[in-house]
């Protein structure tokens, strides 16, 4: 299985699959040597940049993402 193939698979799980799935790979990079650790959230940062100005993705105004959490965390 391909990383693509695992993302699209992943992609497919029920809301509280991927986010328990997300938690788990997160935590996973905190066992990771303190460089490395820097290099891969360095990637990430980068390739979230590189959507951004390729209009891939769109930016959301801070006081949008914590209004979504508090209506979540209110349920």
């Amino acid at each position: 299985m391909t990383r693509e193939d695992l993302l699209v698979a992943a992609l497919k799980l029920p809301l509280e699959e991927r986010a328990a799935l997300a938690d788990h790979l997160l935590r996973s990079l905190d066992e990771l040597p303190e460089p490395e650790r820097k290099n891969l959230w360095l990637e990430v940062a980068d390739r979230r940049l590189q959507e951004m100005r390729e209009g891939k993705v769109r930016e959301i105004p801070a006081d949008e993402v914590f209004a979504r959490g508090r209506n979540i965390a209110s349920r």
